[in-house]
């Protein structure tokens, strides 16, 4: 029996199940919205499932039409599914309402007219897909001529202002019923107009829109938004006071985006990979939801197609492959000293405490660091591992969710320092490394992790990487990376680039303590003579050739020399 396809990309409700995709199945999520306010506000990471929800919410409220007005019904779309076992209650608003569906994710433009423009081409296609009012008698002439020019693309930007509630009007006089509203990413625009320069214009457009059709609008049945971030001093949701809002920390909402354990498992096993649980977990589990554990639901996705795909390493950065990750590189290198030693401590594992702000602005994001890491927190990069309450303020212990995050921060803390490096004048550890001069390399490599963002994984691949850094593009030696020489794999290789030019020779090791550094030196340098590493470049000319063994302990080491001498 064929398995049904994982629905990687698919974000349209509908096309999922006409196409007998995979669906982990979220539909509870209706009760939860019929039992909830008037307007909510859900605030999720992306790629947690939004779209794909909102898409949900239509199919099941609308009572959608064809362009001519005839019904179309979706009722099969929910057969099987878990709100259908509901009751009545529920299931008598299935197909009542005629929805507006509003999607903003696309507003990402470089300037305020483009983004502008391309959110008029959504609100546009609204209006077209709503052309069935026009079928009847039902709207004044002024209203009909309205409605034809928002549907056209007016450029008269006085309409847009409030056109989310002038269309349920309309709809209203056609169906008799007030509307549902949808609105997905609220936020993509204000953020891309923050970074780029334009948020003052954008937020205003933005405010109007929002509070003609979700603050004072008696055509409202029920109103939905989704983003990342909750937006409030902004005044969007100023005086909106039948507003509920559900971000990562409320425990309403927590099983209705991302995937839950059982989730996990059933899609593993379903595929024929119960085994590959574990994996999964360590990867890409990690999030807290209220008192929910969630998988990042991009991510397990892809996860499963690579493993039934029979890739021997399924495990990648997928969530992290979808985006920029501006933010984290953002943190990383504009770190002070506290924020390096924060860094290292959840790099390690562990947890820092802050205080959480729920209604964070772009604006105040650069305003203090306690800020950014909200941000980070509500956008997917930190998890909460517990919450307590001192006053008025809530604090949060966060922590990297995962080993995919993980990588996140590894990679940008590498770019960060590949950058730092190049600023730095390496002549003095390069002489010291010609002249036998063991202090001085210790103090100048010493000085330098000092300053970098370290990982406490006492790995040799973390110091490789960092030696590796820090001795490439010196200008006068080629660097080779455990390169094949003599009988293994010395660390580095340093050749100077002219003929009979010096060779030097590293080999490093990682320590696990201080007293151990000066032993694992002298391992290192007997690794060299007893692996003949220096073989093959004699033969090919180099002298002098230098061998140095270097032993590191968390932000520290010790350099030694063999016939070098020692300064």
């Amino acid at each position: 029996m064929d398995k049904k396809r994982i629905p990687i990309g698919f974000e349209d409700f509908k096309e999922i199940r006409e196409d007998n995709l995979y669906f982990v199945d979220k539909t509870r999520m209706i009760q939860e919205i019929l039992d909830g306010s008037k307007v909510t506000l859900l605030t999720r990471p992306r790629r947690f499932g939004k779209t794909l929800n909102l898409s949900m919410l239509r199919r099941f409220f609308e009572d959608e039409r064809t362009p001519e007005g005839g019904k179309i019904d979706n009722r099969r779309l929910f057969e099987g599914l878990a709100v259908m076992d509901a009751g009545e209650k529920y299931l008598a608003h299935m197909g009542q309402y005629p929805v507006i569906s509003l999607s903003l994710k696309s507003g990402k433009q470089n300037n305020y007219r483009w983004a502008y423009g391309e959110l008029r081409k959504r609100i546009k296609e609204e209006f077209k897909r709503h052309q069935y009012v026009l079928m009847e008698n039902v709207l004044t002439e002024e209203e009909q001529k309205n409605f034809r020019a928002l549907m056209s693309g007016t450029e008269d930007e006085q309409l847009y202002l409030d056109a989310l509630r002038f269309l349920s009007e309309c709809l209203y006089k056609y169906h008799g019923k007030e509307a549902v509203i949808l609105i997905d990413e609220y936020d993509v625009p204000l953020e891309n107009a923050y970074f780029r320069g334009f948020y003052d214009e954008m937020i205003g457009f933005i405010r109007s829109l929002f509070e003609s059709a979700l603050k004072t609008n008696p055509y409202l049945k029920l109103g939905v938004v989704t983003g990342c971030l909750r937006i409030s001093k902004e005044s969007i949701f100023t005086g909106l006071n039948n507003l509920e809002i559900h971000s990562v920390i409320s425990r309403d909402y927590s099983r209705c985006f991302g995937f839950t354990d059982e989730e996990v498992q059933e899609m593993l096993a379903y595929y024929g990979f119960p085994e590959k649980f574990e994996e999964a977990k360590s990867w890409y589990d990690g999030y807290l939801f209220g008192d929910t554990e969630i998988y990042n639901p991009w991510s397990i996705s892809s996860y499963t197609k690579s493993v039934r795909s029979g890739n021997q390493i399924a495990t990648k950065p997928y969530w992290s492959n979808t985006s920029g990750n501006d933010i984290v590189k953002e943190l990383v290198e504009d770190a002070d000293e506290i924020t390096r030693e924060e860094l290292e401590i959840l790099m390690d594992g562990g947890t820092i405490e802050k205080p959480v702000h729920e209604e964070i602005t772009f604006g105040d994001i650069h305003a203090s660091r306690d800020n950014l890491w909200n941000f980070l927190f509500f956008t997917g990069y930190l998890r909460m591992e517990s919450q307590r309450i001192e006053g008025e303020t809530i604090y949060l212990e966060m922590a990297i969710p995962n080993a995919e995050i993980r990588s996140i921060y590894r990679q940008s803390i590498a770019g960060w320092f590949d950058r730092k490096v190049a600023d730095v004048d390496r002549s003095p550890l390069i002489k010291a490394l010609e002249e036998g001069d063991c202090k001085a390399a210790e103090d100048f490599i010493s000085a330098q992790l000092m300053d970098t963002i370290s990982y406490f994984d006492y790995a040799e691949s973390y110091y490789h990487g960092f030696l590796t850094g820090l001795l490439k593009n010196n200008g006068r030696y080629s660097v080779l990376s455990n390169r094949e020489s003599g009988n293994g794999r010395p660390d580095l290789i340093l050749k100077e680039k002219k003929f009979m030019g010096r060779a030097i020779i590293i080999e490093l090791k990682a320590a696990k303590s201080f007293a151990e550094m000066e032993a694992k030196c002298k391992e290192a340098l007997v690794q060299i003579d007893a692996q003949d590493y220096a073989a093959p470049l004699a033969a090919d000319g180099y002298r002098p050739i230098l061998k140095y063994g270097i032993a590191l302990y968390k932000k520290g080491c010790i350099v030694k020399g063999k016939d070098v001498g020692r300064k």
